[in-house]
């Protein structure tokens, strides 16, 4: 099998450095490097000042562990499309790419890819929770078994 380069643009990092392979973790110390990672205390201090926490869990994930309080749920398959600023499909509680933006997932991996892509598309305070919702018994994070709000909508405190 090879790589179809066909399509790729000429400053394309695989194209320029072939099809040299990377492990997981040189991708993501490549990526947490690019991002602003936030231990969950210091996440919850920075969304009470502010800052929007993104919890990009599947439905599942939230429905069997809880949900955030004051966090916008956006899954990870929709996350760039709702974020993009010249998406038609932007989500509506989204300022602009000078925003803090803190993505939450369950572990605290795929949460630093997704942040690193949100650099790409311009979002230059762009970060993570360090160690996710999952992490010895979800410090900073008090779950909230409840009815979950639809995908796009803010998940308010009762």
């Amino acid at each position: 099998m090879t790589l179809d380069t066909s399509r790729r643009q000429a400053d394309d990092s695989v194209v320029a450095e072939g099809t040299k392979r990377r492990t997981l973790e040189q991708l993501l110390e490549a990526a947490r490097a690019r991002i602003e990672r936030l231990e969950p205390a210091e996440a919850r201090a920075a969304n009470e000042r502010g800052a929007l926490l993104i919890d990009i869990r599947a439905d599942f994930d939230r429905e069997r562990d809880g949900i955030v309080p004051g966090s916008l749920h956006i899954p990870r398959t929709l996350l760039e499309w709702r974020l993009d600023p010249d998406s038609s499909w932007r989500n509506p509680h989204v300022g602009g790419l000078d925003q803090q933006i803190l993505l939450l997932c369950d572990h605290g991996c795929s949460s630093v890819f997704a942040a690193a892509t949100l650099v790409e598309l311009g979002f230059a305070h762009a970060g993570d929770v360090i160690g996710g919702y999952a992490p010895g018994g979800k410090p900073g994070y008090r779950p909230r078994p409840r009815r979950l709000v639809g995908v796009n909508q803010v998940n308010r405190t009762p």
